[in-house]
């Protein structure tokens, strides 16, 4: 894991620039802690996509904490900016209950976020931890979406179930149930097809979906994960929003954290949406897809040195 904290940290570097060197400027520039000293910060908090409501509820907790304390000096109250930025982060406990039951993961998101290489990588991280993973190629709409994600299977070592172009996604997710069922698998994920435009009738097929599961597997611990880019900041904020609509999200996965200076995305995310970020993508191999962990995050942005867990 010690290789995907520099790697976060690596990635994080455009980030690091556009958030961290601003804040450091306000809090060398400024001699006392007045009312242009917190606007300077949330302009930089806010221009960084940490989103308006989290930037607010930073700020807000640093004032209490600077009037509380007596702090008088900016310089003072830089690790308590970043403990704020964590404790925003906060959303609870981020489950990962497929881990330990039988479990269906749809995979939703629009073309172009790294949905079906998120599906890859995902199956694969769940076979190093010795699971059973079955994936269904459900994006039957776009005509390589069932190509790249057979190379994923294959890469990660996984089974696919898939159908023709064009075919029903229900009835591929019809199929990949019933032989999840007969061949004990742990894990059934489903790249779903990405399209927000037209709404209406990606609601439908995801209630098409879900009946499905529901009848043919009843039992199995559900999963809805919606893949964000990184790169589209408040983008991928109002995307989850829509999809939020459209199913009951339980979790984010957050690609292309690497090379964008819009990484503060994820504080907005995890604490407008309070739903947890679960993993956090930071390049093209299938090791660069891990568990999130906001603690880890805020480290890596601030380059505070990170105690690894073991």
């Amino acid at each position: 894991m010690g290789g995907f904290f520099a790697r976060l940290k690596a990635g994080l570097t455009k980030t690091r620039n556009n958030i961290v060197s601003g804040i450091d400027a306000v809090f060398s520039g400024f001699s006392n802690i007045d009312e242009d000293f917190y606007e300077e910060l949330e302009e930089i908090l806010i221009m960084g996509d940490i989103g308006v409501n989290a930037t607010g509820e930073i700020l807000e907790r640093l004032r209490k904490q600077v009037k509380e304390n007596h702090i008088k000096e900016p310089a003072a109250c830089k690790e308590l900016l970043i403990e704020g930025i964590k404790q925003q982060m906060q959303v609870g406990e981020t489950a990962y209950e497929f881990e330990k039951k039988q479990s269906v993961i749809l995979v939703i998101g629009v073309n172009g976020v790294g949905k079906t290489t998120s599906v890859g990588k995902l199956a694969g991280l769940l076979k190093d931890q010795g699971k059973k993973v079955l994936i269904a190629a459900a994006d039957t709409y776009r005509a390589a979406a069932g190509e790249q994600l057979f190379e994923w299977a294959n890469r990660a070592g996984v089974d696919m179930i898939g159908g023709a172009e064009g075919a029903d996604p229900a009835s591929v997710v019809y199929d990949a149930v019933n032989a999840a069922k007969a061949r004990h698998a742990d894990v059934l994920i489903c790249d779903t097809a990405g399209r927000l435009h037209n709404k209406k009738n990606l609601m439908e097929e995801l209630k098409k979906i879900n009946r499905i599961i529901e009848k043919e597997f009843p039992d199995a611990h559900r999963e809805n994960l919606v893949v964000l880019d990184g790169t589209t900041g408040q983008n991928a904020l109002n995307q989850a929003r829509e999809f939020g609509e459209t199913a009951d999200l339980t979790g984010i996965i957050l690609t292309k954290m690497d090379g964008t200076a819009k990484g503060g995305i994820a504080v907005a995310i995890q604490s407008e949406l309070n739903i947890p970020v679960k993993y956090i993508g930071v390049g093209e191999t299938i090791e660069d897809l891990q568990k999130f962990d906001s603690e880890q995050f805020v480290n890596a942005l601030f380059e505070v040195e990170h105690k690894e867990a073991d």
